[in-house]
């Protein structure tokens, strides 16, 4: 006879209560369909072919049972798979024992698909509108690819358990490095720019992230939970940098790493009045002060210069700090 764990009566009620809620055609379509990735109820009632009342229903009582999530995005919720509850799991093994060849499946696929290009025109629409602002300041400084090289240089090759882009904007921070960590999230102020995220994440087939519409000044995610923070071009944006960086620190995970990737300082005034920058560049010494009153410990500083045959103004600066409490990094 086969040995197996015992099962205590709280966590055999959870998993009876798990399977109740998703014991049902719509439900099974609906889990099958997060397993894709994030979705809002507008997404799951055109490719269902449901009523809003309906769905939503679906969605509250899968919810309560703890087989899914749902996070605010102003007046949008979207709904995603509980992975990291274990009753989440529970989810996963029914996906697993559904016939993806299924005729109804497959046109949930095919109609997904739709919704998502609809969403990546709509993205790509907005990108175009600030192409011509971002294009012009990224003439300015090192190419990106130099940046993200060097990026990729501090974070390594090493698994990650968790990941935090904070501003993440389109997504590219995630794209790059999101691979390496088992859970990854990212935090935007704007809705329009994680509808951009969300549209160049899907075409990267990058799945199981979660994105999250919140204010960087109290940060929607859990305390001590993050392996990797990273905070990409966002401080010349904010009137208090050194507060948004006490917060990042608070939800470094003990020995966990934060890379702040902003301009060394500079005296590019229009930047104020095209591309709303409150802080023109952060000097070595200011940003070294900030992180260690946050409680962190500085141990790196590169400074990449501007391409000098380009005429470019703008030195990027990259800047690593570590949790000193004693954990994975």
């Amino acid at each position: 006879m086969l040995s197996r764990p015992p099962i205590s009566p709280m966590a055999l009620s959870t998993l009876i209560s798990g399977l109740r809620a998703a014991g049902e055609d719509t439900r099974l379509r609906i889990l099958a369909l997060l397993e894709e990735g994030e979705l809002t109820v507008s997404d799951l009632t055109e490719i269902l072919g449901q009523s809003q009342p309906r769905v939503s229903r679906h969605l509250k009582l899968m919810a309560e049972a703890g087989l899914i999530e749902r996070s605010r995005e102003g007046a949008w919720a979207f709904f995603r798979i509980a992975d990291r509850d274990s009753i989440g799991q529970l989810a996963h093994l029914l996906i697993e024992c559904i016939d993806a060849l299924d005729p109804m499946m497959t046109a949930d696929r095919d109609r997904l698909r739709a919704v998502r290009s609809q969403r990546a025109e709509a993205a790509q629409a907005f990108f175009s509108r600030h192409a011509v602002e971002w294009d012009r300041i990224r003439s300015l400084h090192a190419p990106d690819v130099v940046v993200e090289a060097t990026i990729r240089a501090i974070i390594g090759d090493s698994p990650l358990g968790s990941m935090l882009d904070l501003g993440t904007g389109t997504g590219r921070m995630i794209s790059l490095f999101g691979r390496l960590a088992g859970r990854i999230v990212g935090v935007d102020a704007s809705h329009a720019m994680l509808a951009v995220a969300r549209a160049n994440l899907e075409r990267d087939g990058m799945k199981g992230v979660e994105l999250r519409q919140g204010d960087i000044y109290a940060l929607p995610v859990d305390r001590n939970a993050f392996e990797l923070v990273i905070v990409h071009q966002v401080l010349h944006f904010l009137d208090d940098p050194a507060r948004a960086l006490r917060e990042a620190a608070q939800v470094l995970a003990p020995g966990g790493r934060i890379i702040v990737v902003d301009f060394a300082p500079h005296d590019l005034e229009f930047l104020r009045e095209t591309q709303a920058h409150r802080r023109l560049g952060f000097s070595e010494g200011q940003m070294t002060d900030w992180l260690t009153e946050a409680g962190l410990e500085v141990i790196g500083h590169q400074d990449i210069a501007p391409p000098v045959a380009g005429g470019g103004q703008l030195t990027v600066s990259v800047f690593t700090a570590k949790d000193p409490r004693f954990g994975v990094a």
